[in-house]
């Protein structure tokens, strides 16, 4: 394992990566996602604890998506198992790790509700761990997007701990506390083109969820905005996730050779 050093303008090249990836096998990508949303809703109904279980999954099921993104590459079928392969097949040790890293996530992730909880009084805590109806005050105050916008701050250094941690406790046999490390120093040696790479796939959201629903409301459809919206929203999603992997290529480099190469910022579209 080596880390890497790229510029700003290599979050562009990921941008670009993560839609040419998705490109080569869109229909197995967008089957792995609804997989993904299936299993988390089902999951999420289980009482009490239901509603912390999908943060536990998270980092398992990144290494799934990942491993999709390498035998993509490598010409190789995707099945919506490979959502597991993390647990699967690289031995007891690095499930053992997953699940450390799993717990790790949950509690971190608790950690930034609860803070919220400063600004609207729990009311994005309970959402987000027991569900339940909005508290109507919180929206019309403001409190709840003073919420989400300090859960958006605060979610940043837990992104930056987990984002290549699953990865490089699985592939890379790196134990979880030092996953984390190598992870928040990998993010912060590359800021620059995780900014310009956070920037792009923003702006790309919000033209899909905010610009197309103002063109179906200009051409009278808005009432149907739902129904075009959510999957155009899915496909971003999905491009999203597989950008994913071009961010560890770039910063990491491969587990194993590949019989085909990302394409380079030069490459066609």
């Amino acid at each position: 394992m080596q880390l890497t050093e790229v510029s700003a303008k290599t979050g562009y090249v990921w941008f670009r990566q993560g839609i040419w990836l998705f490109r080569r096998n869109p229909l197995a990508f967008l089957t792995l996602f609804f997989a993904y949303l299936l299993a988390m809703t089902v999951i999420s109904v289980i009482p009490v604890i239901g509603g912390l279980l999908p943060l536990f999954f998270i980092p398992g099921v990144a290494v799934g998506f990942m491993a999709a993104c390498r035998d993509t590459i490598a010409g190789k079928p995707v099945f919506p198992t490979i959502l597991i392969d993390g647990f699967r097949s690289y031995g007891s040790v690095a499930a053992k790790r997953l699940v450390v890293l799993g717990f790790a996530y949950m509690i971190a992730m608790m950690a930034v509700f609860a803070s919220s909880a400063l600004a609207d009084g729990g009311t994005l805590l309970r959402l987000m761990t027991v569900g339940g109806p909005l508290d109507g005050a919180a929206v019309a105050n403001g409190d709840l997007s003073l919420a989400l916008l300090a859960s958006m701050v605060l979610y940043v250094p837990v992104a930056m701990l987990f984002w290549f941690a699953p990865i490089l406790a699985t592939w890379h046999d790196v134990p979880p506390v030092k996953a984390m490390f190598f992870s928040i120093v990998s993010c912060w040696r590359n800021r620059g083109a995780f900014v310009v790479y956070a920037v792009l796939w923003f702006a790309v959201s919000s033209a899909v969820s905010f610009g197309l629903s103002m063109l179906m409301r200009l051409a009278g459809v808005g009432d149907y905005a739902y129904a075009v919206l959510m999957p155009a929203l899915i496909v971003t999603m999905t491009m999203l996730y597989c950008s994913f992997y071009a961010t560890y290529r770039g910063c990491f480099g491969m587990q194993e050779p590949a019989t085909v190469k990302l394409p380079g910022p030069n490459a066609d579209r």
